[in-house]
């Protein structure tokens, strides 16, 4: 061991009192497959400690748990501890829509009461659910005389890791998750947001995040000392962190853990971490691909706001309607309908009710629904959250009426009222109350700048996707986003859930966009798309999303063969298979919608080839496997554009190669040959 690490190991060891001796003898609770193990016990000064590891190695090493209050003395010390339950759990449920609508939870769970043993005798209780591919814990504070509203202003959850990880991490900000991230050991990860995704020298991978985020504050992790993490919650303006009263639940706090990458993705852990859907039909709930006025937008070739360049005026949209009918596309989105566009920042500045005065709102709502073509509302609010729930329901009302059933949000700019942040409590109870009267309305909803995704889409799922990542739209006027950051997506923010990446465009350079006004700070007059093209047809897979956009515009699309792959996507997936894959380097997933399969595969600078079993397809049928690849002469660089379509017969015995140029990638369409 070198010096370095002797230091790290020793400090770590101070941390966490590595070495004391428990107050009592510990509950214990073991994975189905009795590979994990959590300890739950108390310290000498009684204070809630777990500890957790996997066939034998320590994981998360001794870890305290508890809260500081404004009102009262903290709940970290003095406590008995009484286990109250252990269970087990094995069913499978289904969902409308997923990575796959059949999933199984087999868990086993344990319930330790720990309660004050001097005055005032509090209680709070931890929920522990042990799973074959992680963990997840919760505290649970029952009502009681001594404890009734209380202000949390920290929550001590504590993670004490054992190794100095490779580590994969965006910093922790109160308003936006949109960042690249950073590929660090874990001792300079000084402050991160959640999901943060870990490997070790053995290839053993970690992700720590949350679930069931409903009446609280975001969760992120701060480094204290070396790899010693303990939680911190986004405060609201005043810097209370959590208002709330007994009885309380908190979000579930997770711990995926797999012996390579792939495992993260295929994980349901968050989400069976939620409870059951609330919703009393679902039959409404459709996914579905959808093309729209927003990428001039983001160029600068078109305005949001009423102007002679105004993207959303009546003649486009017809337009998308019409490209959307002819080429097997559910869904077009219209941003920059709505009158409001050019008071950005006023107070009450946007109205999701009146269109602007070249967009007749009911010629195009009608025009798209005799089509059946859905026309998918969008609601920019510029973090103005009274004036949105004040015009909500007389919004959502009139989109039902003329058959609309999905709507974009978007809280692009800071909160109003001022000093509340993005990942608040504040905003956490706005996002659900959105998604409430969603589901009144029956609205399917894409969120922009939202809170992170923790497996509510379970339990809402209305709820279909959200932005909350680096998108397409920074290549449009910024630096860009490098080709490894698909590669890490796929194994950092994509479990916490589906992300609207927005992928698909053709237009690489920029050489068919015509004049482009400048309009943000960000563009220094050398953006560019930093894929190839076949990349941005496999992105469609790999990035899931049950609303998925393929993002050019659409003269980019006209008569290019390889818009093919778009036209025979099917986003309402059946069931998924992650094939390989490492964090930052490559990923090949696979989806099944029916009898037809969908491979996208992409890698960061380096090029690459990969031979793939296909084991996936149904044993004794063939495929037609139409593959958009990569030309030999393609590369992110120099030539983006350079792709081939080729064509054969596979069964699932075969293995398949494919070549992967230098920012690349590959999709490939399985029929089923009857």
């Amino acid at each position: 061991m070198n010096i370095a690490k002797k230091f790290i190991t020793a400090v770590a060891m101070m941390a966490v009192g590595v070495g004391s001796v428990w107050a009592q003898k510990a509950s214990v609770l073991l994975s189905p497959d009795r590979k994990i193990k959590v300890e739950v016990f108390l310290s000498k000064k009684g204070e809630p400690c777990y500890r957790v590891t996997r066939t034998g190695r320590v994981v998360v090493d001794t870890s305290r748990l508890g809260f500081t209050f404004k009102e009262s003395q903290p709940m970290s010390s003095g406590f008995d501890m009484t286990p109250l339950s252990h269970g087990t759990f094995d069913k499978t449920w289904t969902q409308p829509w997923g990575e796959n609508k059949i999933v199984r939870d087999c868990h086993n769970s344990l319930t330790v009461s720990f309660k004050e043993h001097k005055a005032p005798h509090r209680v709070m209780n931890l929920e522990f659910r042990a799973f074959n591919d992680g963990i997840g814990f919760r505290y649970s504070v029952p009502k009681q005389e001594n404890l009734g509203k209380i202000t949390i202003m920290d929550e001590l959850t504590e993670f004490s890791l054992t190794e100095n990880y490779k580590t994969w991490w965006i910093y922790a900000d109160y308003n936006t998750y949109e960042k690249l991230y950073n590929e660090t050991p874990l001792t300079e990860a000084s402050w991160v947001a959640t999901p943060v995704t870990m490997r070790g020298a053995d290839g053993l991978h970690l992700s720590f995040h949350e679930a069931a985020l409903v009446n609280y504050a975001d969760m992120h992790l701060k480094q204290v000392s070396p790899l010693h993490f303990k939680v911190e919650l986004t405060p609201w303006a005043n810097g209370d962190k959590v208002r709330t009263e007994t009885p309380f639940a908190t979000p579930w706090r997770t711990l995926q853990i797999s012996p390579d990458a792939k495992g993260l993705i295929d994980s349901p852990l968050v989400l069976n971490l939620n409870e059951p859907s609330k919703a009393t039909s679902t039959q409404w709930i459709k996914p579905m691909k959808y093309v729209g006025i927003w990428w001039g937008m983001h160029l600068g070739t078109q305005t949001w706001k009423e102007s002679p360049t105004h993207g959303a005026t009546t003649a486009n949209a017809i337009a998308y309607i019409d490209f959307a009918k002819r080429h097997n596309i559910q869904g077009v989105v219209v941003e920059g309908w709505n009158a409001g566009w050019d008071r950005w920042g006023a107070k009450d500045a946007f109205d999701h009710i009146t269109p602007a005065a070249d967009f007749d709102f009911a010629k195009v709502a009608k025009y798209a629904k005799d089509n059946g073509i859905q026309l998918i509302g969008h609601n920019e609010t510029g973090g103005d959250i009274p004036s949105y729930e004040k015009l909500i329901d007389r919004a959502f009302s009139l989109y039902k009426s003329y058959g609309m059933n999905a709507v974009k949000t978007g809280y692009a700019g800071g909160i109003y009222p001022q000093g509340e942040h993005h990942h608040g409590q504040f905003m956490v109870n706005h996002y659900q109350h959105v998604v409430d009267k969603a589901l009144q309305y029956n609205i399917m909803l894409d969120v922009h700048e939202p809170i992170k995704p923790t497996g509510l889409r379970r339990t809402y799922p209305n709820l279909m996707t959200g932005e909350g990542v680096r998108g397409m739209e920074w290549e449009a006027w910024s630096e860009g986003n490098p080709p490894s950051h698909v590669p890490t997506l796929a194994f950092t923010r994509m479990l916490a859930g589906p992300l609207d990446y927005t992928p698909g465009t053709f237009d690489i350079l920029f050489k068919n966009t015509g004049k482009r006004e400048r309009w943000n700070d960000l563009d220094k007059g050398n953006t560019r798309v930093h894929t190839t093209l076949c990349k941005q047809l496999a992105m469609m897979v790999v990035l899931y999303s049950p609303l998925q956009m393929a993002s050019d515009e659409i003269k980019n699309y006209e008569g290019h063969p390889a818009f093919k792959f778009v036209v025979d996507y099917n986003a309402d997936c059946d069931e998924s298979h992650t094939l390989n894959g490492e964090v930052g380097q490559f990923v090949t997933i696979a989806r099944r919608a029916g009898n037809t399969w969908f491979v996208g595969s992409v890698t960061n600078e380096k090029e690459r080839d990969l031979t793939i079993p296909l084991t996936f397809l149904k044993p004794g049928k063939k495929y037609e496997a139409t593959i958009y690849g990569d030309g030999d002469a393609a590369s992110w660089e120099s030539n983006p554009t350079d792709y081939k379509i080729v064509n054969q017969v596979v069964t699932s015995k075969d293995l398949l190669k494919m070549h992967l140029a230098s920012g690349g990638g590959q999709a490939i369409v399985f029929n089923l040959i009857k």
